[in-house]
């Protein structure tokens, strides 16, 4: 299931890799999943509501897509340890895309955001993005193989429209999944042991959290998340870095 430097994940079968997706019940993840199992990769949502994952695992199935599920709590460090390690494919996925994410309250400034409101945020944000990480990562760079992608988001960032102000858990769980993206990048050789570590920001997208009225579809939105677990990795390929829209943006 590994896939070596050089290697154009795209153009080749992805029957043999196994690509897990937090959040992967619906919206965004749900998109990945139907995209990259099109193109034949087994795919593992990781989600909290059973009824959700039997029916997206349903659907994927009926578009004859290699499905499974593990049902955790991603803000769950030890549990989503022993959910993963008990899980012969998900303990050695090729692929891991950290989807899962929670939107603050509207009114939630610094100064008016209670204790119980940062940590839910930041339990599924951040932690949940660290717990995936920590029980997949070490595998993927001991066999120096492997992509991690996780979604951020454009409030997350110094520049451009972040930290603006307001929804203050939500903008500063994203910046700290930034922070920690570059940095595993960084500690992983950015790229040059196997291991490519990436951000992206699917922007207003149309999803629970989004609402009816944005406007991109959920696939608009996976689309660099597709492009990212499948692009070629060679010398030249550039990782540790926020996309969008397959483009590097400023963090």
């Amino acid at each position: 299931m590994t896939s070596a430097p050089g290697t154009d994940m795209h153009n080749s079968d992805l029957a043999e890799k196994v690509v897990v997706i937090t959040g992967g019940s619906r919206g965004i993840g749900l998109a990945a999943a139907k995209s990259l199992g099109a193109l034949g990769a087994t795919v593992v949502l990781v989600g909290r509501n059973l009824d959700n994952l039997n029916a997206a695992i349903s659907a994927l199935l009926d578009q004859g897509v290699d499905a499974d599920s593990i049902c955790v709590d991603v803000s769950d460090g030890a549990k989503v340890l022993e959910k993963v390690s008990q899980h012969s494919l998900a303990s050695q996925a090729d692929i891991l895309i950290n989807s899962a994410g929670v939107m603050s309250e509207k009114m939630a400034k610094t100064l008016r955001t209670t204790s119980e409101e940062w940590h839910r945020v930041m339990g599924t944000n951040l932690d949940g993005t660290f717990n995936m990480i920590s029980a997949i990562g070490p595998q993927m760079a001991q066999r120096k193989s492997g992509r991690i992608i996780n979604v951020s988001a454009c409030l997350g960032r110094f520049s451009g429209p972040g930290l603006a102000g307001g929804l203050a858990p939500y903008r500063i769980s994203k910046t700290a999944v930034n922070a920690l993206t570059k940095n595993l990048a960084a500690e992983l050789g950015n790229g040059t042991r196997g291991v490519l570590v990436d951000a992206m920001c699917p922007n207003h997208t149309r999803t629970d959290m989004g609402g009816p009225d944005a406007p991109r579809s959920p696939e608009e939105a996976a689309d660099t998340i597709v492009w990212l677990a499948t692009r070629e990795h060679n010398l030249e390929t550039q990782t540790g870095l926020l996309w969008e829209d397959r483009q590097i943006v400023p963090w």
